[in-house]
């Protein structure tokens, strides 16, 4: 199963594949504008009910979209750094229109990579980081090192969170499909990003997750009035992430089972989607990504140095793993 973001759609039926082993590939085209990822779960969990023989869905469609309109009189109460005009200092290298210098791969992270990247991280962040905020960190620092950026230039990884749940304090009728995200953004110049450990990403991350609340959310509403919805810049200095290894895409079942894949088609421009995923070993994420092809050499050199595990600690493995004689 597999789904395609876009701005502007104007209908078509859903798409089936049968494949000659007897199953088949489902694929869905998204606008953002009508509900978020959860709506989207929503919607697809409906369609399964009833191809399983349901007379209606469990869960009934909520409109409502009044409980997120801006405020009367919008004001804006806090700071909104994915909205914000930066200087441009690049040279113009980053041209995704280009479609020709694009190129895409995904990257694995299982328990190996995880484990190395939290060696890198200070104590005081271990018992407070999660693997959202750790794969976030490392991206947005080997990206900027691939691109090259100006020294000087402002860069920001923008991180999409749910405002549903008792953490956001958001309440919204069981059933609601619009809208309830935001992607506030951690920031900093790239100078001190790529020449910091780790920890200095990290912390930034977590910061910028941590001011989502249902404040935010009503201040996000307002902005978007006050200013006329603002375009989130299209250069290479801005990165989003999106983590949808827990919105339950894996879990729809149609009548066959759960989908051997279900996620994205292919890697989206400025966007990194985490995809629950499975190897012949272990359960990890896989992480799209667009890049251009110079830029994407560069990225696969700089996230297979920052996740190497260090020799000494392959040889203590080797040295605690125990061999059993077969004679």
């Amino acid at each position: 199963m597999v789904f395609v973001v876009v701005e502007d759609y104007t209908g078509h039926q859903l798409l089936v594949t049968r494949l000659t082993c007897g199953g088949f590939i489902l694929a869905l085209r998204l606008n953002h504008t009508m509900c978020d990822g959860p709506g989207f779960l929503q919607f697809l969990t409906a369609v399964a009910e009833m191809a399983r023989g349901a007379h209606a869905p469990f869960i009934l469609p909520v409109w409502e979209r009044e409980l997120l309109f801006a405020r009367d009189p919008p004001r804006i109460t806090c700071a909104h750094h994915e909205y914000e005009d930066v200087i441009d200092h690049s040279d113009g290298s980053y041209a995704s229109n280009n479609q020709s210098n694009m190129v895409q791969r995904s990257f694995y992270f299982g328990s190996k990579e995880m484990r190395v990247l939290r060696q890198q991280i200070p104590p005081h962040l271990i018992s407070t980081c999660s693997t959202f905020d750790l794969i976030t960190a490392c991206l947005w620092k080997c990206r900027t090192l691939a691109l090259k950026v100006n020294p000087k230039q402002v860069v920001r990884v923008s991180c999409i969170v749910n405002a549903r749940g008792k953490h956001n304090n958001v309440r919204l009728p069981l059933g609601y499909y619009g809208n309830a995200i935001a992607f506030p953004a951690a920031v900093s110049k790239a100078e001190p990003l790529c020449k910091n450990p780790l920890g200095y990403a990290l912390e930034l991350v977590k910061k910028a997750k941590a001011t989502m609340n249902e404040e935010y959310l009503r201040s996000v509403a307002d902005l978007l009035v006050l200013r006329g919805r603002p375009q989130y810049s299209s250069t290479g200095s801005n990165f989003l992430v999106s983590d949808i290894t827990r919105v339950g895409v894996g879990d729809v079942n149609f009548g066959w089972g759960q989908p051997v894949f279900a996620g994205p088609a292919k890697a989206v421009d400025l966007i990194s989607f985490y995809i629950q995923h499975k190897n012949n070993i272990e359960d990890g994420i896989l992480v799209p990504m667009w890049l251009p092809f110079s830029a994407m050499e560069r990225f696969q050199q700089e996230l297979e140095r920052m996740t190497l595990e260090p020799k000494e600690d392959i040889c203590n493995n080797l040295r605690s793993t125990r061999i059993m004689s077969m004679m």
